[in-house]
């Protein structure tokens, strides 16, 4: 299933929840205070962020997860912090901070400001939990400097007594492969974000991969992904290949249409592996 939204989220949002809808994952970049108009579509404040995570703790599942990717405006030599704000009101309505992640551009755009700042190359990427998580599928990568026969390599554990001196203690076995690190490091910008033209008529886009991996670590195939602020539709296309279902939500019709064919491309493309 697959349904594409032309609309305000606050409005499309109540009229799913009165549905009886239900979402597993939520994968979405909100508007970050006032870094882009957006087609001159933006209002965003806390009188709209704060009822779009009250709807997103009504439409979640018990068990499901929210994934808010977000930064901060720098005003007058500071950051506004809305970022922090947002995270705080999350747990305020009932969600839990499963895990506070870093989305790390490999090639970011250089600083323009006045040289006080260090290079900005990270957004924040805040995973939400209602209630005990349900799913967690760890991405898994090499350890680093395992034993040369890549397979398992056994250790003594060394701890310190009371007097200074070590003793060996239990022994332990370090696999090879462990969850990888919650810093994401993607390449940004043409044929790395995406190899899909059209979807940089978007002002702000995020990597395929980022929402894939978001999609495969917090969900199963068959659930129910979300995004309401659908922009250019990388959330809809990678949980289509990945055996999802989908629900988007977008207000300005120019990145509506690209969402749309993004995703109708998906949708005739995808081939679901046969066992």
């Amino acid at each position: 299933m697959t349904n594409l939204i032309h609309g305000d989220c606050l409005i499309e949002m109540d009229k799913l929840i009165d549905q009886g809808i239900k979402v597993d994952l939520t994968v979405t970049s909100p508007p970050y205070d006032n870094l882009r108009t957006y087609e001159g579509s933006l209002d965003w404040g806390e009188y709209i962020w704060k009822p779009v995570i009250e709807k997103l703790y009504q439409i979640t599942k018990d068990g499901g997860v929210v994934v808010w990717v977000v930064g901060d405006a720098t005003i007058k030599g500071s950051e506004s912090g809305t970022s922090f704000k947002q995270a705080l009101y999350f747990m305020e309505v009932g969600f839990k901070i499963s895990d506070t992640m870093i989305y790390q551009k490999h090639n970011p755009t250089p600083n323009t400001g006045n040289g006080k700042r260090y290079q900005q190359s990270f957004e924040y990427m805040f995973v939400f939990s209602k209630g005990i998580q349900k799913t967690s599928n760890l991405i898994l990568e090499p350890r680093r400097n395992t034993c040369d026969d890549k397979r398992t390599q056994r250790i003594i554990k060394r701890q310190r007594n009371k007097d200074g001196e070590f003793e060996e203690a239990h022994l332990y076995v370090i696999k090879e492969n462990i969850p990888r690190s919650n810093i994401w490091n993607y390449k940004v910008g043409l044929y790395n974000t995406t190899s899909d033209k059209e979807a940089f008529s978007h002002p702000a886009i995020f990597p395929e991969s980022l929402a894939k991996d978001h999609i495969l670590s917090w969900s199963n195939e068959g659930d129910t992904v979300f995004d309401p602020f659908m922009g250019s539709g990388t959330t809809g296309k990678m949980a289509i290949t990945s055996n999802r279902e989908f629900i988007g939500i977008e207000l300005v019709e120019k990145y509506f249409n690209i969402s749309k064919k993004r995703v109708d491309i998906a949708n005739k493309n995808y081939q679901p592996e046969l066992f």
